[in-house]
């Protein structure tokens, strides 16, 4: 049985454009188009669909305020579609912060010309989000596969998690992809002011996005948040976020100072996570805690195995807990987590453990 998808809308173009795209996938059926926030929670309640894209700027009613009400009548996962400018990066988290589970940047251009890795990133995102999350009709698939053995791998790494991190670790870097800002909103909220390790966050963003992420972070945290620069220098309860488009590194001869760079345009990811691992492990070797929580994919799964190599700790997110359980996974599988956690404990775990 396909999943349903309800797609909302208020451009007449981005609704037929979306409605082929998402069209192309057997496994994926729209059941409804909707032009407006109040239309869309009408549509809702009466088409019952898997899962909705929904645009953040439309009449009548916006996005988030649609996001807000559906999650409060009947809640079905949300994706939405959101400018690459800095006021639709802030509108975006607003709408991650009312209950929408993830976002994709609406590109025109690359709609416009039917881009063949808009639509396959467009078609993953659906089909994981929809099965991960349960909903009436949406078929099981690899986004459940090796749950036993992530289990068994998750018992391991709590049998053999017993060395004491207190004055050991100088570098605590946490790598996140979907249902990252919601995940690391959960984690950093609960640190204390006095965090006496430095932070370094890498999130699978777009340039603006982590900009105004940080921003939103650091008025809500006790700790300092802010978008790293290069030359910025790691602090004890200062987390310097990677910047969307960028890699983040960790120099060498001036210990303490990041490194920020375009890197390689071949990378799939920009910020990469393992190239922030990998950098870590080089510099400050056993003296790393990496976690690794909910995202698409694998990134940070053979960083974490250059940091195991000199003796640094590994934490992974859980896959209950997990929005997507794909880079927790590939960690845990490849038996690279001293500790598999849920993720409400992983804020008050690193406080207790450093």
């Amino acid at each position: 049985m396909p999943i349903r998808v309800l797609v909302v809308d208020d451009s007449n173009f981005f609704q037929h454009r979306l409605q082929g795209m998402i069209g192309e996938h057997p496994d994926l059926q729209v059941v409804g188009i909707a032009a407006n926030g109040r239309e869309a929670i009408a549509k809702a309640e009466q088409l019952n669909p898997d899962i909705i894209t929904m645009d953040y700027e439309m009449p009548v009613l916006d996005g988030v305020s649609a996001v807000r009400e559906i999650m409060a009548r009947r809640p079905v996962p949300i994706l939405m579609f959101s400018s690459l400018t800095y006021e639709g990066a802030r509108t975006t988290l607003n709408a991650l912060e009312a209950g929408a589970v993830d976002f994709m940047p609406k590109d025109f251009a690359e709609v416009s010309r039917g881009s063949t890795a808009l639509k396959k990133k467009l078609h993953e995102r659906l089909i994981a989000i929809a099965r991960r999350q349960g909903r009436p009709g949406a078929a099981r698939g690899p986004a459940r596969e090796a749950t036993a053995s992530a289990r068994e791998t998750a018992a391991v790494a709590v049998a053999r998690e017993s060395k004491s991190l207190k004055n050991r670790i100088s570098l605590v870097v946490i790598g996140a992809s979907t249902g990252g800002p919601v995940a690391l909103t959960e984690v950093l909220t609960q640190l204390p002011a006095d965090f006496p390790a430095a932070l370094a966050l890498v999130q699978h963003m777009p340039a603006n996005f982590t900009r105004a992420f940080a921003e939103r972070l650091n008025k809500q945290c006790a700790i300092e948040v802010r978008e790293a620069c290069d030359g910025d220098r790691l602090a004890p309860g200062t987390a310097l976020l990677a910047p969307g488009g960028r890699q983040l590194l960790f120099k060498r001869r001036d210990r303490g100072a990041v490194r920020v760079h375009p890197g390689d345009d071949r990378l799939n990811y920009k910020p990469s996570v393992d190239i922030s691992f990998a950098s870590a492990a080089d510099v400050y070797g056993d003296r790393v805690l990496a976690v690794v929580l909910t995202g698409m994919g694998a990134d940070g799964c053979e960083g974490a195995r250059l940091l195991k190599a000199k003796g640094a700790t590994v934490w992974s997110q859980d896959e209950a807990s997990s929005l997507i359980y794909g880079m927790p996974m590939a960690v845990a599988r490849a038996r690279l987590s001293d500790l598999v956690l849920g993720l409400k404990d992983v804020g008050p775990r690193l406080t207790r453990e450093l």
